[in-house]
């Protein structure tokens, strides 16, 4: 394969082109399209990544709204609705807007009457599990339930046993329990997240996206830990920080499925084969990418975090790196 030319393009719904189509009309206040792909999804896991992506699209508009308006009994649009509720009061948190009391409520309530209009839906219990972070010092007993092994920390295990329950393995929920461990005590060391992951790959089945968790919370160390570039090349090539990329190549990318594989995890995968200089294995995941890329991880790497620019930067030298190296092999096998 002649190595890309082209620089990478973000695009919230990657190599979803069904998706990417209805986003389009969502924005412009249409939603019948999105009420028929929606209908038409044909498991829970891409449920819930089609339903974030496109609730996170619309959450500083009504369009979902006068849906329901037009639609009150629609199990689409409720389950949208509640997903753009749990987007409103987790961007509200993040700004520490003082509304955000308020919409946590609404959102709760959304995610409630979500649950009761669809039982075997996954996505309202992923919602409480993304409120769950907004309870610092965890004040409510069910965000400070035992954890299922010991060296676990108390959470909302309740709300991911029930989304597990309906989706086993959900790579949201994970994620969103992930997310939980890094809110408990922000600033604390991260033996806690790094207990999770690993408990929660280790009986994950072959093309989970579980085996992707690891690799998060490695960035996510070594984004706490900052230092220099050198100290982050340091990082990936460590005995643990490979292993880990082995696994989630072989035991995730070789199994699952090319167009319903997260951007996000793609990203993580090749950033971490790329720093541990599995060269040739990296290629392979920057093929899967084309054309689309992600700005985290690479942005960690980068002089200002953020800077959309210099993430694309890197990601085509890392791209460039990889494709060269992997074709030298090539060459002398």
């Amino acid at each position: 394969m002649p190595m890309p030319q082209a620089r990478p393009v973000y695009h919230p719904a990657g190599h979803d082109a069904p998706l990417r189509a209805v986003l389009q009309d969502l924005k412009a206040g249409r939603w019948v399209s999105t009420r028929n792909l929606l209908t038409e999804t044909p498991d829970w896991g891409l449920w819930t990544q089609r339903t974030q992506i496109l609730a996170a699209a619309v959450a500083g508009s009504d369009v979902v709204r006068t849906w329901r308006q037009e639609e009150p009994r629609s199990v689409v649009a409720t389950v949208l609705h509640c997903r753009v509720a749990v987007e409103r009061a987790l961007r509200a948190h993040r700004a520490g807007h003082r509304q955000t009391p308020t919409l946590w409520r609404e959102a709760a309530d959304a995610c409630r009457l979500a649950s009761s209009t669809s039982p075997e839906d996954p996505v309202p219990w992923i919602g409480l599990l993304a409120l769950a972070q907004l309870d610092e010092g965890q004040r409510w007993e069910e965000h400070r339930l035992p954890a299922p092994e010991p060296m676990l920390f108390p959470g909302p295990w309740q709300l991911l046993a029930q989304a597990d329950k309906r989706d086993p393995g959900n790579r949201e929920a994970f994620h969103r329990m992930l997310q939980f461990a890094y809110q408990r005590r922000p600033g604390a060391p991260l033996t806690a997240a790094l207990n999770f992951v690993q408990w929660a790959s280790a009986s994950a089945p072959a093309g989970s996206a579980l085996h992707v968790l690891p690799l998060y919370a490695h960035v996510e160390r070594y984004r706490r830990e900052g230092g220099s570039e050198r100290a982050l090349d340091l990082h990936w090539i460590t005995e643990d920080a490979t292993r880990n990329a082995l696994r989630a190549l072989h035991l995730w990318f070789d199994h699952a499925m090319p167009g319903w594989m997260s951007l996000l995890d793609l990203n993580h995968l090749a950033h971490a084969l790329w720093g541990a200089h599995q060269f040739h294995d990296a290629l392979r995941v920057f093929e899967a990418l084309e054309p689309f890329f992600t700005v985290v991880p690479w942005t960690y790497r980068t002089a200002v975090p953020g800077d959309t620019e210099a993430a694309t930067d890197l990601f085509v030298q890392a791209r460039a790196r990889s494709y060269g190296a992997a074709k030298g092999h090539r060459r002398r096998s």
